[in-house]
């Protein structure tokens, strides 16, 4: 292997730093590796860094303005770093990543080998076609297709597709990532096997991934492809990312309340807006009742059960009565932790220039009180769950996640991946849990008592 060094001899070190979702997160460690196949030294402090690749987010303009903050502070901070931007935010308003000082080399999205050659070109910019299927490669990389760990965390990503085929009003992502288009269902299980050697959980994660395998030739769905991984990836837990719940089929859901906690009983699965008016508007695809039915049948058959949303009050035209619906349907649903943000306009979105705006400090009073009546349901949760048992995976802190996606809290002591046993409620906390078990080795199989129990209201 060719080792990039500096003057002195040594390699030359990379800083990589994210804005942004997992599949982001993904892409940063893709980077990463490539980057490293190719000689760089990759360092997790800044300060040793003589480049610093920064991978942007753009699902809203405060995220692009917190990129070009985080540039301007690099720059401040290590005036002789060069500094590389990639990611949505650069594939949208390159231009102005370019017209910045403090920026040596854009590259307009996220692939791997544009950002490792960046980050060494000096003459021009890298631009990349971020319509282009996952499969064809411009350029040949070095570390290869596969993904062979996350360095940052216990949990591992799994990206399964990229893109989006919807029309959301609100959505810049579509336009940053392009068209769906998944991996090949062989190549996801290889990367899975690499993984699963680190991590004792994996998180399946893409841009739209319930749209998984409609652009490939006799490609499973995404159940089917969860379903094979299960088959033939038996060391790992699964998790599954944002999916849409109209797109959580009944197979999706067998294997919710049939794998014994190998496919981890927990779905986030957007909401935006508990109101038809509302969801027209956002160009969103389902009904409130569509949406209701799936979650309640969901509910029924598994448990336990982490349930999550992502809501946006203060819509362009949302009113008192748009705003009710949504809090009675959250109120009705099992939901047990919500991600609330008021509405902001994004550049180059039909939504931005929408009629009837929702004033600002309406907007954020009504996210408060979502976030309250979610937070309760949480409580109200983490209480039902105390004395059941659970499998937790390690992370750093002393803390442990759950399969049903609850932060708790790990005895001391432990050295495995996994801590099992009876979650219990933290004595003079607000619901706050830990897991009274010894710690159990990567190997050890899924417990009987952890096999899938009838639902139950809270």
């Amino acid at each position: 292997m060719h080792t990039v060094t500096g003057s002195g001899g040594t390699p030359v070190r990379a800083y990589l730093h994210t804005f942004g979702c997992k599949a982001n997160q993904y892409d940063t460690e893709r980077m990463r590796e490539e980057l490293e196949a190719r000689g760089w030294a990759t360092v997790a402090d800044r300060a040793e860094a003589e480049v610093i690749v920064v991978n942007t987010c753009t699902v809203t303009n405060q995220a692009d303005a917190e990129a070009r903050r985080f540039v301007r502070r690099v720059r401040r901070e290590q005036p002789h770093a060069r500094i590389v931007v990639a990611g949505c935010s650069a594939a949208l308003r390159a231009e102005a990543y370019r017209a910045m000082d403090e920026v040596a080399e854009v590259v307009e999205g996220h692939d791997p080998v544009a950002v490792a050659l960046a980050a060494g070109e000096r003459r021009r910019p890298v631009q990349i076609e971020v319509r282009r299927p996952l499969d064809r490669i411009d350029l040949e990389p070095v570390a290869g297709a596969l993904l062979s760990s996350r360095r940052s965390g216990t949990r591992g990503w799994l990206k399964v597709q990229d893109g989006c085929d919807r029309r959301c009003s609100f959505c810049a992502t579509r336009l940053a990532r392009g068209e769906s288009r998944s991996r090949p269902a062989d190549e996801v299980v290889a990367e899975a096997r690499r993984l699963a050697r680190v991590h004792p959980e994996l998180v399946v994660t893409g841009i739209h991934i319930g749209h998984y395998g409609r652009d490939l030739p006799d490609a499973p769905p995404l159940s089917g492809l969860v379903r094979r991984l299960l088959d033939e990836v038996p060391d790992v837990r699964l998790r599954l990312g944002s999916v849409e719940a109209t797109e959580v089929d009944d197979a999706l859901i067998d294997l919710l309340e049939t794998s014994g906690g190998r496919l981890a009983p927990h779905l986030h699965m957007p909401l935006q807006s508990g109101a038809d008016p509302v969801l027209r508007r956002m160009r969103r695809w389902h009904t409130r009742e569509a949406y209701r039915r799936r979650a309640l049948e969901i509910a029924e058959r598994v448990w336990p059960l982490g349930l999550g949303a992502d809501v946006i009050t203060g819509f362009p035209g949302e009113t008192d009565e748009d705003h009710d619906a949504t809090r009675r349907l959250i109120e009705e649903l099992p939901f047990t932790y919500l991600h609330v943000f008021p509405f902001s306009p994004r550049d180059g979105t039909v939504a931005a220039s929408l009629p009837d705006p929702v004033p600002q400090r309406v907007a954020g009073e009504r996210a408060r009180e979502l976030r309250e009546l979610a937070q309760d349901k949480g409580r109200r949760y983490r209480r039902a769950r105390a004395g059941e048992p659970a499998r937790a995976v390690r992370e750093d802190g002393g803390r442990g996640l759950t399969e049903d996606y609850l932060r708790v809290r790990l005895p001391s002591g432990g050295d495995g991946p996994w801590c099992e046993g009876v979650l219990t409620l933290v004595e003079g906390s607000d619901g706050e849990l830990t897991v009274r078990a010894r710690a159990h080795e990567r190997t050890s199989p899924v417990p009987e008592h952890l096999l899938t129990r009838p639902a139950r209201s809270l």
